[in-house]
Formats: structure tokens, C-alpha cells, sequence
């Protein structure tokens, strides 16, 4: 599988990702790793209750860790009360090592905080994230979520204080979720920053398995999880699904093709990290990201997705 430098950093990462928000033993592991998948995304909060995921990851990578670009995301509350949650020194210093212990490994390829902390300056942040990479416990540091100002303010915070900086922002960014184009992407492309595109098959909508007419599939994600399906199964994006996968079907491709090769065709995106419960699933996007659009595809689809 091909690999891409994260943003501007010496970084490489397979184009398609493993995210693990689903994984409790349910992922084969080997059959991910020979596909060329080299790339997993985690999170303290992962997993029922939270930290089991990184605990399940912990136990089955043993000597494959090296062979692995392991990230993983700190910020978000991992207790029902809310007190450990957040982005301040003392919190960072604390949750990192929870998560070394949990996920077995001395070091995390890719820390990155996983939400906004409005209570935190984001000098603190960066001086306790530039401290962790001066000890050799994290490689490089990004960030997820945060709104555009506040990654051009930690952007100028790193280079005057002469800290680690952020190397890449892990975001929403699908066919059917663009509001990144508007603000965010002119900031990565300044940067260089790299693009970690999250939910980039919109819950399961892109995959083509749902149809308007027809109920959700047992047990799938827009079947399960009602916020996504209201989030997701709106008019506006039942016509866009209709007009993508009759853009696809004329060109002999899925939609789930169009959706994997359309985002590593946009400026900045360095891995598609997909959820995924079976071999199989990680199997189809990694076939998925394999369409060479070219130019004039991509002007279309911008005509077709345009609201």
C-alpha cells in the first residue's frame, strides 16, 4: 500500500488507516497488517468501558508494535464526573503514561489531543507535548477537532516559543461532510499540515449498502446508533448519494470506491482512517482507495457535492 509523509514530518503512514473505536478482539490483526494497513488510530476514551480498547490493542500488538505507526488521543473525559478530562500539564503528563501502560509500548508515534480545552492556555499544552517528545515517550504531536484559530495559534505559539508543533489535524471530511473546505483546509495547506479525514464513509452512508427506500441493515451503524442516523439520513444527503453513486456507476466504480479515492485525491490528506468490525471490511477500503480520478473528476464531484 502506498505510504504518505504526515503533513511535513518525517512520518509515514499507510493512505488507509485502522480506526479503533471498534476494536475489542473483533479485528484480525494479521489480516490487517498483510493487507499493508500500518497505520491505527486510538483513543484513551475507545472501547466499553473507556481505555478497554487500548487495553485490547496493548495485549495483542507484542512484537508487531515496531512494525506499527501507533496514535493515539488524550482530552476528552474519561470519568462520568468530568475531572479527568482536559489538556492542562497536569493532566497530559498523568494520561500519557495511562496509556503507555495500556497499550504495553514505551513510546506513541502520534499524541494528539482529541478535543478544544478552553480552560487551558495552549502554551501550556504545547510545553508539556514538546516535553513528552523531548523525553522520547511520543515522535510528534497533533490534534483533532480544534477550531482553525486555535491551530494557527498553536502553529505561531510553536515557532516563537521554538516547541514540537502540531503535524497534523485529525477532522471530520467526507463526500457528504465539507464544512473542513471552508476555514480549516486553507490552514492545513499554509502549514503544511497533515489531514486525518474522520468518519470519511459518513457513518456507513458512502459504503452503498443503504438505500432510501429500504430500512437500515440489522445491526449496522445508522441501524444502532439513532444520532447518527439522524445525522446522517437527511434528504440534502440522500440526493448527494443518488448523484454520487450515479457518477461512480457510469465510470464502472462503487460509491464506497469513489468515497476512499476522493479524499486521498484532496490536498493535505495524508490517511483515511475508517472503523472497522471484520477482515473483510478492511479489506474493501483498502481496495476502495485505489481509483485514479483524475482532474476533471474531481471539478465534477466539487459541481455534484456543491450545496
Amino acid at each position: 500500500m502506498e505510504q504518505r509523509n504526515l503533513g511535513k514530518s518525517g512520518l509515514r503512514v499507510s493512505v488507509v488507516g485502522l480506526g479503533c473505536n471498534n476494536f475489542g478482539g473483533r479485528i484480525d490483526l494479521d489480516a490487517t497488517t498483510n493487507l499493508g494497513v500500518t497505520f491505527f488510530d486510538e483513543s484513551d476514551t475507545y472501547g466499553d468501558p473507556r481505555g478497554s480498547s487500548e487495553t485490547c490493542l496493548g495485549q495483542i500488538l507484542g512484537d508487531r508494535r515496531k512494525d506499527i505507526v501507533l496514535a493515539t488521543k488524550f482530552a476528552r473525559p474519561m470519568d462520568v464526573a468530568g475531572r479527568l478530562q482536559g489538556a492542562s500539564r497536569r493532566y497530559i503528563m498523568a494520561e500519557v503514561e495511562t496509556s503507555l501502560k495500556r497499550l504495553k509500548t514505551d513510546w506513541i508515534d502520534l499524541y494528539q489531543q482529541h478535543q478544544p480545552d478552553p480552560l487551558t492556555p495552549i502554551e501550556e499544552t504545547l510545553r508539556a507535548l514538546d516535553d513528552l517528545v523531548r523525553q522520547g515517550k511520543v515522535r510528534y504531536i497533533g490534534c483533532s477537532t480544534l477550531p482553525a484559530w486555535q491551530v494557527v495559534e498553536a502553529e505561531w505559539t510553536s515557532r516563537h516559543l521554538g516547541l514540537h508543533r502540531f503535524v497534523a489535524c485529525q477532522e471530520e471530511y467526507s463526500l457528504l461532510a465539507r464544512d473542513l473546505d471552508r476555514e480549516m483546509m486553507p490552514v492545513l495547506e499554509a502549514y503544511d499540515l497533515g489531514l486525518i479525514p474522520f468518519r470519511p464513509l459518513a457513518d456507513g452512508l458512502l459504503t452503498g449498502k443503504y438505500r432510501r427506500s429500504a430500512p437500515p441493515p440489522a445491526a449496522s451503524r445508522l441501524a444502532t446508533m439513532p444520532r447518527a442516523a439522524q445525522r446522517n439520513l437527511t434528504e440534502e444527503n440522500w440526493a448527494l448519494v443518488e448523484r454520487l453513486e450515479g457518477f461512480a456507476a457510469e465510470r464502472s466504480h462503487t460509491l464506497l470506491e469513489l468515497a476512499m479515492s476522493w479524499l486521498l485525491h484532496r490536498a493535505a490528506v495524508a490517511s483515511v482512517i475508517a472503523g472497522a468490525t471484520k477482515p473483510e471490511q478492511v479489506e474493501q477500503n483498502v481496495r476502495a482507495a485505489g481509483w485514479a480520478l483524475t482532474a476533471e473528476d474531481m471539478q465534477e464531484i466539487d459541481w455534484l457535492t456543491a450545496k
